[in-house]
C-alpha cells in the first residue's frame, strides 16, 4: 500500500540534516494549516526531558517535536546528555508548529567533596556522582554551553574504547564483538556536537545480538544462559515476540539492566566537579536542578535493576543540595509511588527548591504524555514548565533578568511569586520575529 502523503513527511523528519528535517516540519505544518492532518487535541501536560538523536533516542530534534505536537503536549524541553547540539533546531521546530519549547543539557557531576562522597545518589553505575540538569538555558548561550561540554564528551568517547575493550572480552562469542568507530560511532550525531553514550554502546551490541540469533526463544535463551542476564516477566515477554516493532530498543533496555557492570569504566575528567557545573550554570543564566530518581523495584521503561538511591538518606541530600546551590529539583510522576514523591515535594518547598518535572523520553515504547501530571499532587508542575518558558524568554531578551538572577530575586524574594510572573510571561504571545526565523534571531 502506498504511504499517505502525510506519512512521507514524517519519514523526512529523520533525514540526515537540520535542513531537511526543518524543511519536511515545515510541509507538515502546511498540511495541517490546510486540514490534510487533522490537528491533535491539544492538553496541559509538559515534558521538560525529552532526549533526542544527539544523546540517546530515536528522535531527532525536528520529530521529537513533532511527537510532542502530535501527543498533545502543550510545552516540550529538549535535554541530551551533555550535549545541546540539537537545541537550536528543536527551537526552530517548536515555531514552525507554535508548540511552546524550552532547552536544557543533561550531565554527570563528582560530587566526591560533598556529604554525598561514597553514596549512591541518583547514577546506578558509580558512587559520588550525580546526574544533574541545566534547565531553561537562554538562546544566546548556547555557544557557551558547546564549549563547556566537548572536552568532556571527548573525554567520554576516550572511556567509550575503553569499555568496548571491556566488553568485547567479557562476550561470549567472538562474533559478538564491537568496534567503535563502525558500529557505535554511526548510531550517533558525533560529528555534529552530540555526544556518545552507553545507550550507543549497548544499541550496537543489540543488534550484532539480533544478526547473530534472530529474535524470540532462541535470543532470549542466549541472555539467560549464555550471559546470565535476569530478564522480567514484562521484558521477556517482549523479547520473546519477534514482531515486536521495539525490539531493538527492548533488547537494549535489558542490556543496560543487566550488562553494563560488566565492561563500565568509572568517569572520571568528564563529570564536572558539581559546584564547577553549578558556578557555570548561574554564569549563563540557567536554572540547576537535581534530578530525584528514587528508589526503584521494577523499572517502568525496564533499562534499570531494583536498586536503591537517595530514599535512605532524602534529608541529608536536600541539605547537601541546598547548600551548594542548587536551585530545583526535577522529577518524574510517572516513575515513582505518590509516597516517594510526597516526600520529595515536602523537601523542595521546605528548602524553596523549584519543582520541575519531566519524563527522558529515549525509546519509541515511551508515552510523550505523563496523565499523573493532571492529578491535584503534579498539576503545580504545569505552571512550572511554562515558568521555565518565561524564564528562558526572559533570560535571552536580558542575561539579568531570569527567575534566579540576583535583582529579579531581591524584588520578588517569594519563588511562588517568581513561579506565577514566569508563567505569565512564558504563556504570553511572542511578536512574529523580524526575519521569519525566531531561533536565528535570538542566536545572532
Amino acid at each position: 500500500m502506498d504511504k499517505q502523503p502525510h506519512e512521507s513527511l514524517t519519514a523526512s523528519l529523520d533525514a540526515p540534516t537540520r535542513q531537511e528535517r526543518l524543511a519536511g516540519l515545515g510541509r507538515l505544518s502546511a498540511e495541517l494549516a490546510a486540514g490534510g492532518i487533522p490537528r491533535p487535541c491539544a492538553g496541559e501536560d509538559v515534558n521538560n526531558h525529552i532526549h533526542t538523536s544527539y544523546s540517546f533516542s530515536p528522535y531527532s530534534p525536528a520529530k521529537a517535536v513533532w511527537m510532542s505536537y502530535t501527543s498533545g503536549l502543550s510545552t516540550a524541553g529538549i535535554m541530551d546528555h551533555d550535549s545541546i547540539a540539537g537545541a537550536e533546531e528543536f527551537i526552530e521546530a517548536g515555531r514552525i508548529l507554535g508548540l511552546a519549547t524550552t532547552i536544557g543539557v543533561e550531565c554527570r557531576c563528582d560530587c566526591s567533596t560533598t556529604a554525598l562522597a561514597g553514596r549512591r545518589i541518583n547514577n546506578p553505575d558509580q558512587l559520588s556522582n550525580a546526574y544533574i540538569a541545566l534547565h531553561g538555558i537562554p538562546h544566546t548561550r548556547i555557544p557557551a554551553v558547546a564549549r563547556y561540554f566537548r572536552p568532556r564528551v571527548e573525554a567520554r568517547s576516550r572511556r567509550n574504547r575503553l569499555m568496548i575493550e571491556r566488553l568485547n572480552a567479557a562476550l561470549p562469542d567472538e562474533e559478538l564483538a564491537l568496534d567503535y568507530d563502525r558500529d557505535v560511532l554511526p548510531l550517533s550525531r558525533w560529528e555534529e556536537g552530540g555526544s556518545v553514550t552507553e545507550r550507543h554502546i549497548l544499541f550496537a551490541l543489540s543488534r550484532r545480538l539480533v544478526a547473530c540469533h534472530g529474535r524470540g526463544h532462541g535470543l532470549v535463551g542466549f541472555l539467560k544462559q549464555r550471559l546470565d542476564l535476569a530478564l522480567t516477566g514484562r521484558v521477556q515477554g517482549h523479547l520473546e515476540d519477534p514482531d515486536n516493532p521495539f525490539y531493538d530498543y527492548d533488547l537494549l533496555g535489558a542490556l543496560k539492566s543487566g550488562l553494563v557492570e560488566a565492561f563500565y569504566l568509572e568517569a572520571t575528567d568528564e563529570c564536572p566537579e558539581v559546584r564547577d557545573c553549578l558556578a557555570f550554570s548561574r554564569s549563563i543564566g540557567a536554572i540547576s536542578a537535581y534530578a530525584y530518581l528514587g528508589d526503584i523495584t521494577e523499572s517502568v521503561t525496564g533499562d534499570k535493576k531494583s536498586q536503591k538511591f537517595e530514599d535512605d538518606y532524602l534529608e541529608l541530600l536536600f541539605d547537601t543540595i541546598t547548600d551548594l546551590g542548587f536551585q530545583a529539583v526535577t522529577y518524574m510522576p510517572n516513575r515513582n509511588t505518590p509516597e516517594q514523591l510526597a516526600r520529595t515535594q515536602a523537601l523542595c518547598r521546605a528548602h524553596g527548591l523549584f519543582e520541575i518535572s519531566g519524563v527522558d523520553i529515549n525509546s519509541p515504547r515511551q508515552a510523550f504524555t505523563c496523565p499523573e501530571i493532571r492529578q491535584a499532587q503534579f498539576r503545580h508542575l504545569i505552571d512550572a514548565a511554562w515558568a521555565l518558558i518565561g524564564h528562558e524568554r526572559e533570560a535571552t531578551r536580558d542575561p539579568a533578568g531570569g527567575m534566579f538572577a540576583p535583582r529579579i530575586v531581591q524584588r520578588s524574594p517569594d519563588l511562588q511569586s517568581r513561579i506565577r510572573h514566569f508563567r505569565d510571561q512564558g504563556k504570553a504571545p511572542l511578536p512574529p520575529p523580524e526575519n521569519g526565523n525566531l531561533a536565528q534571531e535570538e542566536l545572532a
